[in-house]
């Protein structure tokens, strides 16, 4: 038997055992708390951006911004990185928009109007003007409120993202072309921002794992027209005209230009981009109607019968009461055989000169027989269909769940989005608003997500 010292002895051993013991569940207990809460910033997580443009850029440095230790590597499959901002603009890059004037988004982007609307309340024109200049790039907004670098040089808003890029630490993969989402199985989240795709089968690794498609057509090009005295005018200008197809709600204004070609300028390519899918349904055999001065009929007949009036005994070849440049002027009295006739002749009294005049400055009609290129706006309507993701996020509504939980979350950003917008700025809108919901979605999932690549 134990005596009492023994006794006390072995009960202060056990007692100290004991604490041991419980100071030790504290550790493990208090270790495993940290575990979890700071779990995200022990683990590596990884972003894999498919695409190394406007888009893809300006995503993974708002990543990176959000979320320092999130490692993130963008996927080019081309030698060239951000080429297409190099070359907008006439090599100026026309990075955004004032919106002023615009009262429904619909008139800037035919397709996916309503998902900018939402997006935009996340990160709009205004918020996109703020985060260049205060990532070094001053910004100016033209008198048709185009905003450009003040620079006017594309290669500002480049160097931009390479800087920062680098200092961030970006992994940029060039001439890496990425052809099924299995080869970044190791990547905790995959964005794609591979831009618009000319042509379906460009998107078919899209559509083989579920993402419905919306058939990829041209948007934002010129009009071929065969008439050979059109092209004697080229580089002609009108400032006011409208355009439309007859038949059609398609219309548009704003300078029209003359080319070798055709017809090109702001009015024709917005136009273009209305039209996209019905010209590219009739294989760009259409007719286009050209209101040369914006007016209707009854105007412009009140303002001729005056004008006749008051130079009856002048030629009418010689004499424009509309601001129209004088070669212009000329191609189009011609073409109503009156180059040679005086304002008399075209009164009411007179004959049909005037309603043929009147009929020709409202509703002059060319046949397009196929579309141009503008080399300086090259973007597709068309991609993967905004009924495939989820529209607060991006993130796809198809992707994983498809393939099974332990594939990496899918997220899209920029062009390869049903999105696309009439020229002066909008498409790189579009590009700046999508990437960053893309990024601060991803931000806020990496702190939900239970499995990291650690």
């Amino acid at each position: 038997m134990l005596n009492v010292n023994e006794f006390s002895s072995a009960k202060i051993q056990l007692f100290f055992q004991l604490t041991k013991l419980y100071l030790l569940f504290r550790i493990i207990l208090h270790s495993s708390l940290f575990t979890l809460h700071f779990f995200p910033y022990l683990c590596t997580m990884k972003t894999a951006i498919i695409g190394g443009g406007a888009a893809g850029f300006f995503l993974a440095i708002n990543l990176k911004e959000r979320i320092p230790e999130m490692q993130v590597t963008i996927f080019e499959r081309s030698r060239r990185v951000l080429a297409k901002v190099e070359i907008s603009g006439g090599g100026r890059c026309n990075c955004t928009n004032s919106f002023a004037g615009v009262t429904n988004l619909k008139q800037v982007y035919p397709r996916g109007h309503r998902l900018m609307k939402r997006l935009m309340h996340e990160f709009d024109h205004r918020a996109a003007y703020e985060w260049f200049e205060r990532h070094g790039v001053p910004l100016v907004t033209q008198d048709d409120e185009c905003v450009f670098p003040f620079s006017q040089d594309s290669h500002t808003i480049i160097n931009c993202f390479l800087r920062e890029a680098n200092r961030l630490g970006i992994s940029v993969q060039r001439e890496h072309r990425i052809n099924s989402l299995d080869e970044l199985a190791d990547f905790d989240f995959v964005c794609v921002t591979t831009g618009g795709s000319p042509r379906r089968e460009g998107l078919a690794w899209l559509e083989a794992v579920g993402h419905e498609i919306e058939q990829p057509c041209p948007s934002l090009f010129t009009f071929q027209i065969n008439d050979e005295a059109l092209h004697e005018l080229m580089g002609t200008v009108a400032e006011t005209a409208t355009v439309q197809i007859p038949g059609t709600k398609f219309r548009a204004s704003g300078p029209l230009l003359i080319t070798h070609w055709g017809l090109s300028g702001p009015a024709i390519l917005k136009l273009s981009s209305y039209a996209a899918r019905h010209l590219a349904e009739r294989n760009y055999q259409e007719t286009v109607s050209v209101n040369w001065l914006s007016q209707n009929e009854e105007q412009v007949r009140a303002e001729l019968t005056v004008f006749a009036r008051e130079h009856e005994a002048k030629l009418v070849a010689s004499l424009n009461p509309f601001g129209l440049s004088s070669r212009l002027w000329l191609y189009l009295v011609e073409k109503v055989g009156m180059g040679i006739s005086r304002w008399a002749e075209i009164l009411p009294t007179s004959g049909r000169g005037l309603n043929r005049l009147v009929n020709l400055l409202t509703n002059d009609t060319y046949i397009i027989s196929g579309r141009g290129v503008n080399k300086d706006e090259f973007v597709t309507c068309g991609g993967v269909s905004l009924s495939s993701v989820y529209p607060s996020t991006l993130e796809s509504r198809i992707y994983p769940q498809s393939q099974g939980t332990s594939s990496p979350r899918l997220f899209f950003a920029g062009e390869v989005l049903d999105i696309d917008g009439i020229t002066g700025g909008f498409n790189f809108q579009a590009a700046w608003t999508t990437a960053y919901v893309v990024a601060k979605s991803i931000a806020a999932e990496s702190l939900n997500v239970k499995q990291f690549s650690c």
